[in-house]
């Protein structure tokens, strides 16, 4: 997201709004003020908080949240079309317009109208990775929920997902299932580092990408993520999963769980 927000800062910044299309009005979590209120307003700046792009108006913000699915397209012209999925079109003096699109069937994009000092959902978002606050609470918390949940709660720390929490454990050679209160001074600080690196280099990789800023993000740039059955990186011993309902934690059990294989329901199901 922090690659995303630079790259439409970079071609959207300082152009004026000129008109905003609420394409699907269930994504539009505000009320007051409207969408007509940012035409005429120029984009300070595009940024980033947690998974949230921050569009500045000298003002207002819009914060648009793509969930899984949602991509931003940069139109030049501007179309008219309303293409399915669609969400929301800006049209800019002088600037492509920016049309926020969901693909498949879920319906969890999401964007809002902000005053100045209202944060809406960014106010309920723990910290950046690269604050001295996630450093605190990697060396002196004492959380009790598996790792893996603690890392994706984005009121715990802001911006990691499942596919960067896979991998930060992984290189930490860490148990998913494992907890922060369980961890030595050795494990919170290759935890610490673990995680920083990751996002780090997942920033990097992302800034060298060529392509629209809908073109697929991360591709096969993860470590381990979605990569159950193949060789482990580091070991070459297989790589296991545990799966759930909506998701799935993938895991190296030489490197991490010193051989042991994770209860996986799902499979249990499918073994009986």
């Amino acid at each position: 997201m922090q690659a995303l927000a630079e790259r439409l800062d970079a071609a959207v910044g300082g152009a004026r709004v000129s008109a905003v299309e609420v394409l699907g009005f269930s994504a539009l979590k505000t009320v007051d003020p409207g969408p007509e209120s940012l035409v005429g307003r120029a984009v300070r700046s595009v940024g980033r908080r947690g998974k949230y792009l921050v569009l500045d108006l000298d003002g207002p913000r819009v914060l648009v949240h793509l969930s899984q699915a949602g991509r931003l397209d940069l139109e030049e012209p501007a179309k008219r079309t309303r293409p399915r999925g669609a969400v929301v079109r800006f049209r800019f003096d002088g600037a492509p317009a920016v049309l926020v699109r969901e693909h498949g069937r879920e319906r969890r994009a999401a964007w809002w109208v902000l005053d100045g000092d209202d944060d809406g959902p960014l106010s309920g978002l723990g910290p950046e990775v690269d604050s001295d606050e996630f450093a605190r609470l990697v060396a002196e918390g004492d959380d009790r929920r598996r790792l893996h949940t603690m890392l994706r709660d984005q009121r715990t720390v802001a911006g990691l997902g499942r596919g960067y929490t896979d991998d930060a454990l992984h290189r930490a050679r860490l148990s998913p299932f494992a907890s922060l209160v369980s961890l030595d001074t050795d494990g919170r600080t290759r935890l610490l580092d673990a995680v920083r690196v990751t996002a780090a280099e997942a920033l990097e990789a992302e800034r060298q990408r060529s392509g629209g800023l809908s073109e697929p993000r991360l591709g096969e740039r993860f470590r381990v993520h979605n990569r159950a059955g193949s060789p482990c990186p580091e070991c070459g011993a297989t790589l296991r999963r545990v799966s759930y309902e909506a998701h799935e934690i993938t895991y190296c059990p030489a490197c991490q769980t010193g051989g042991k294989v994770l209860a996986d329901r799902r499979l249990s199901r499918l073994v009986r």
